[in-house]
């Protein structure tokens, strides 16, 4: 398992809080804030292990499979998502000096890899192809070697395609997303998401072979990530800070920006495993800790969200004076999402987009 999003940190932190909170109840609110920021957090340093990097690559596209029932208007929010990370035309009018989704992403061009030019951009996000499964074809229950068989049945359909060697878009990964109702091992008790990779054999003729009529069968590896949405299932594990959370204060929620708990929740987790994907797709990139559960890009970064952020405080944020919705990143066809901090190899420091 190359990288998982656990909410076992966030629950830890949020423990923490719980004595901040008692030892500061008499305390005014900016104090309590004051005091809570005073809480050193561990250091965290990301250490490059000299494997290939899927954001050393000038594109990365991303292939979903949509597992189980979701409405167009979560479909078309999650795709606004994808788009969002590669789209880099300014934004304009009033939101022209807000943050932008795809600001976020470049970060993960500061993650070098052994063969990457220093001096190049960021890897550009791409919606690639989308494969539809509301039939269950696996069922409601599935285990995480159903996820790999959901990418791997899809690729070899014909449904998803095979990245060629020489095409620049060669990087790609391919995402699964389990709807609200389909469970998933592991699924609230230890993760939200996660991304491995596929070792998938694969047809293949070289020019020479070609010219004997002869195949030859290759082996790829293929990037993958899983994210479920934690609505009815888990959303105070999943979809913090948009509910309550399950440890700790409990503190009011923050509005969606997006109108829907588990599509905002699944966004922050999606972007979490992509950039975890980008700098660590095959256990060797970037990651501190045990390389069965490292931390990485994002997980290193747990809860924080905008500057000021503690432990059960996501940070100060952007907010739309109409719907009250809290943000921190645009995104294309006006929409508005919440992104954690990602770990930033220039600063050695986790950087929130406000």
């Amino acid at each position: 398992m190359a990288g998982y999003v656990s909410w076992l940190p966030l629950a830890t932190m949020l423990q923490m809080a719980v004595c901040v909170v008692i030892l500061c109840a008499s305390a005014a609110a900016g104090q309590s804030r004051k005091l809570a920021a005073l809480v050193e957090e561990p250091s965290v340093v990301l250490t490059y292990h000299h494997g290939p990097l899927l954001s050393s690559s000038e594109v990365i596209a991303v292939h979903l499979i949509w597992y189980g029932k979701f409405t167009p208007v979560q479909r078309s929010i999650v795709a606004d998502f994808v788009q969002s990370l590669g789209e880099a035309k300014k934004l304009e009018g009033a939101n022209a000096k807000q943050p932008s989704a795809s600001t976020w992403w470049k970060t993960t061009g500061k993650y070098h890899g052994a063969t990457s030019n220093k001096a190049a951009s960021s890897s550009i996000i791409m919606l690639g192809e989308q494969k539809v499964d509301q039939n269950y074809s696996l069922g409601r229950a599935l285990k995480r070697s159903d996820i790999a068989a959901l990418v791997e049945s899809a690729v070899k359909s014909g449904a998803m395609p095979l990245p060629k060697n020489s095409d620049k878009n060669a990087n790609a990964v391919y995402l699964v997303l389990t709807s609200e109702d389909v469970t998933v091992e592991g699924f609230c008790m230890s993760s939200c998401g996660f991304h491995a990779n596929l070792n998938l054999l694969s047809q293949h003729q070289s020019p020479r072979s070609r010219m004997m009529g002869k195949e030859e069968k290759h082996q790829q590896l293929l990037s993958y990530a899983w994210v479920g949405n934690s609505a009815s299932q888990c959303p105070g594990q999943c979809a913090w800070p948009f509910h309550q959370p399950m440890y700790g204060p409990q503190t009011a929620p923050l509005v969606a920006p997006n109108g829907d708990v588990g599509i905002d929740g699944m966004i922050i987790n999606m972007a979490t495993v992509l950039a975890g994907a980008a700098t660590n797709p095959f256990n060797t990139g970037y990651f501190q800790g045990d390389a069965a559960a490292p931390l990485e890009a994002v997980s290193a970064c747990t809860g924080i969200y905008g500057k000021g952020a503690y432990s059960g405080f996501p940070g100060e944020l952007l907010m739309d004076k109409t719907t009250g919705a809290s943000y921190n990143a645009q995104g294309v066809n006006g929409r508005a999402f919440l992104l954690p901090a990602m770990w930033d190899p220039a600063t050695k420091s986790c950087q929130p987009l406000v």
